[in-house]
């Protein structure tokens, strides 16, 4: 017990005695004035000057050419995958490690995820055990990689950066083309984190955000499809406001869309929470450097932090319990969370829920192994002092 004990005491050494959620969004700056401007005015639903100020903000804020907002970051990802060529009964290579929506944005196109392994380094997507993997179960059918098991195409793979922690996406983008696969990056978690000075969700042919409420930037619920292809943003634009041609009042519309708008609304909460978004990612990471503090020369656990040519936005903190410790995981969330720290584990691996066991996978000797050592600490950036 002393071992957990242990825990509890460094995590409460940087948050003090109160009681802490996971994470909490930061709502003082201009988010009041900007919806009560939409209600005044009246323009509170799909259509608003907020919503493109907010997408232009987030092209320049992560230097791709292109952002199209929409509902949530699994409509995001549904349509930017169905835009990338994902065709019905195709199967998509993603993490075993990753959030459920990853996963269902697949099956949402009436395609198959195929789950593979992650790698230590960087807590998402191993490149080069995909690589491999590929090797082994793949085969070129002129410009089409299918695996050979199943009979069905491979036509893309989407590296999910968990945590804010970005992939390896240069290794990445070389086995990629090795293999005809097209790349759409989930950088639900990333916003503000950076790979060799660019932006993620700038390696791909597309990539989405998410604004759920716990995101760095919340819109309340919301995402968004970043991209450098004019066309591709074009006919994301179309299809997630329901094919609509423009008309002053004709409502024609010409193909079956999807109604995935972000209300102008969230959009106004949009445009101020990425006003302090540098002011979040400080905090988060002045965070980081804290807990790393606290369980400096701990041999039970350690904070797993950036490695070199990346800048993380630390969207949650992640301690990384020793192997031999694992089995303790659940003692130690039982301890915190009843001493009012709000931690969680990992997600259960994709692989593993019911709807997803039949579906083909990779060996996940370094997924599994993550998954019973993670345990995700309190992470808001008012923890670090910003208001």
């Amino acid at each position: 017990m002393a071992f957990v004990e242990s825990i509890v005491d460094r995590v409460r050494q940087v948050t003090g005695d109160q009681r802490v959620s996971l994470h909490e969004p930061s709502l003082k700056g201009n988010e009041l004035a900007y919806v009560t401007e939409c209600i005044q005015t009246g323009w509170v639903s799909s259509v608003g000057s907020f919503v493109d100020r907010f997408e232009c903000d987030l092209a320049r804020y992560t230097g791709a050419a292109h952002a199209v907002v929409v509902s949530n970051g699994t409509s995001a990802l549904q349509i930017a995958l169905h835009l990338s060529g994902v065709q019905p009964d195709d199967e998509v290579l993603v993490p075993a490690l990753s959030f459920v929506a990853t996963a269902n944005a697949v099956r949402h196109n009436g395609a198959w995820p195929h789950f593979v392994d992650s790698e230590a380094r960087t807590l998402g997507l191993d490149p080069q055990a995909l690589d491999a993997h590929l090797d082994s179960i793949g085969e070129r059918r002129g410009n089409h990689l299918y695996n050979r098991r199943t009979g069905r195409r491979i036509s893309a793979v989407v590296p999910m950066h968990t945590f804010g922690h970005p992939v390896d996406m240069p290794t990445l983008s070389a086995v990629a083309a090795r293999h005809g696969i097209v790349i759409v990056e989930d950088a639900a978690e990333s916003l503000g984190s950076f790979l060799e000075g660019l932006h993620t969700g700038n390696f791909g042919a597309c990539a989405t955000l998410s604004f759920n409420g716990n995101k760095i930037v919340t819109t309340g619920g919301g995402g968004a499809i970043v991209t450098n292809d004019a066309e591709l943003a074009r006919r994301a634009k179309h299809l997630t406001t329901t094919a609509k041609r423009p008309h002053a009042w004709a409502f024609f519309h010409d193909e079956v869309a999807y109604n995935f708008r972000l209300p102008n609304l969230n959009a106004a909460l949009g445009c101020a929470q990425l006003e302090r978004i540098e002011v979040f990612i400080e905090a988060k990471r002045e965070l980081a450097k804290r807990y790393a503090g606290a369980f400096a020369g701990f041999d039970g656990a350690t904070l797993f932090l950036e490695r070199p040519g990346t800048r993380s936005n630390y969207w949650l903190q992640t301690l990384i319990l020793a192997p031999e410790l694992a089995e303790r995981r659940d003692e130690i969330l039982q301890a915190a969370n009843a001493a009012g720290l709000m931690t969680r584990p990992v997600w259960e691996l994709l692989n593993t829920l019911p709807m997803y066991r039949e579906c083909p996978a990779a060996r996940l000797p370094v997924a599994e192994d993550l998954a019973r050592r993670i345990v995700n600490l309190p992470s808001s950036p008012q923890l670090a002092g910003a208001a």
